[in-house]
């Protein structure tokens, strides 16, 4: 079966040269000089990730789940979040997320199911991010980064769904993946 593609869905974007602004080990910025859809010249600015965002929903046998709370440079504040991490590109997804939720919290799990693709911040980034929910946990030992000074916290998950209406949970990631859970969860009931 052919894929279709409408008009519209064809890149009206054209490109004639980039040029490397910035890069370190995680991102690289390229500005290209483009053709608009408009058919006028200008640039383009595109952040590289090098990691695929791994975040987990960690949910115990009493519906509970665990956020990690840390400052967040970029942003100069705090953020509860889901756990997440970084997944070099050519590595398996689930090992790194796996690797992630017992790294941020302790815990290792023994079932596993993917829920959730996405891209972060199209506009300017290709930043692709995948979640997975875990379930039917065994404590252990965090071992968090040495750039990371966490909190974390177990709560009931309803009660992280209120934080993401309040907005005490901003975090893209956590945002998407807590909607999506509890949208498939109360699908299944």
């Amino acid at each position: 079966m052919k894929d279709h593609k409408s008009a519209s869905e064809i890149n009206p974007w054209k490109k004639i040269g980039d040029k490397l602004v910035y890069d370190n080990p995680w991102i690289s910025l390229t500005e290209y000089d483009v053709i608009t859809p408009a058919g006028t010249e200008s640039i383009y600015g595109k952040v590289h990730f090098k990691n695929i965002a791994v975040g987990v929903i960690a949910i115990d046998s009493n519906e509970d789940t665990y956020l990690v709370g840390q400052y967040r440079f970029p942003l100069d504040l705090y953020s509860w979040e889901i756990p997440e991490g970084g997944c070099p590109e050519g590595t398996d997804w689930l090992s790194a997320a796996k690797r992630e939720l017992k790294e941020e919290t302790g815990l290792e799990a023994n079932s596993w199911t993917e829920i959730l693709q996405m891209h972060v911040s199209n506009s300017v980034s290709d930043e692709f991010a995948v979640v997975y929910v875990a379930k039917d946990l065994v404590a252990g030992e965090s071992s968090p980064e040495e750039t990371e000074d966490l909190q974390i916290i177990k709560m009931p998950f309803e009660q992280a769904v209120n934080w993401v209406m309040e907005g005490k949970i901003t975090d893209s990631i956590s945002v998407a993946a807590i909607l999506k859970w509890n949208l498939l969860k109360n699908k299944k009931g």
